[in-house]
């Protein structure tokens, strides 16, 4: 199964434009958050029907800086995986969406309490037997991933934790845009592909365990 994961679109269509061939060759495209940039349904919409153009199959969660029309609008088109999770193919994928409180104020954010019961509800009645993967907009802390351009490490508690408890193969991240590459938490994937305009993208090959895994350049 090939996955191809987009971080912080922030409603730039144009590389969207460019990944045609990338995108069709995939059989499951994940969005991990900031679609749009402070839009709603409208800006969304075009964002997720120019993917369309080229693969159907999409998974995600927004992030801070896309409204709640927009989690209404992927909720509407059986995209959204906050708080859930879905089977496909024989995985278990799973997400939380938005951030913790910024520095500016973004309109979809959570506490780490929040957070808490957001993965909570995202287990709910799954599969253990399956492999998993995890959409976290909101990176775990002390990684390579949540770490600004100060050095300073400013992710989540809670997610850190959940990955450490539950490990998935995997775990797509983004929305510190300085924090590109890839991290470990035990067994666990750290993902951090880098903003879609810096032409970045993560593609992976999965079976009942990671075959391949790398941030590609369009």
């Amino acid at each position: 199964m090939i996955v191809i994961n987009i971080a912080d679109i922030h409603g730039n269509s144009s590389p969207i434009s460019e990944m045609g061939e990338i995108l069709s060759s995939a059989d499951l495209i994940l969005l991990s958050g900031d679609i749009t940039h402070f839009g709603g349904e409208r800006e969304a919409s075009q964002i997720i029907d120019l993917i369309r153009n080229y693969n159907s199959n999409i998974l995600g969660v927004t992030g801070n800086c896309d409204t709640k029309e927009v989690d209404s609008y992927l909720e509407s088109r059986n995209i959204q995986i906050h708080g859930r999770h879905k089977e496909i193919n024989g995985l278990s994928v799973l997400g939380a969406g938005g951030s913790l409180p910024c520095p500016s104020p973004t309109p979809n954010i959570y506490t780490e309490l929040e957070y808490i019961e957001i993965f909570e509800n995202s287990t709910r009645d799954i599969d253990k037997s399956l492999p998993r993967i995890m959409i976290s907009h909101q990176p775990p802390i002390n990684t390579l991933n949540d770490t600004r351009s100060t050095g300073a490490h400013v992710g989540s508690e809670t997610v850190r934790k959940f990955i450490e408890k539950e490990q998935p193969l995997v775990c797509f991240t983004g929305h510190i845009h300085e924090a590109p590459g890839i991290d470990k938490i035990g067994i666990t994937k750290i993902v951090n592909p880098g903003p879609l305009g810096t032409r970045a993208y993560a593609y992976m090959e999965i079976s009942d365990q990671i075959d391949a895994l790398e941030i590609r350049k369009i």
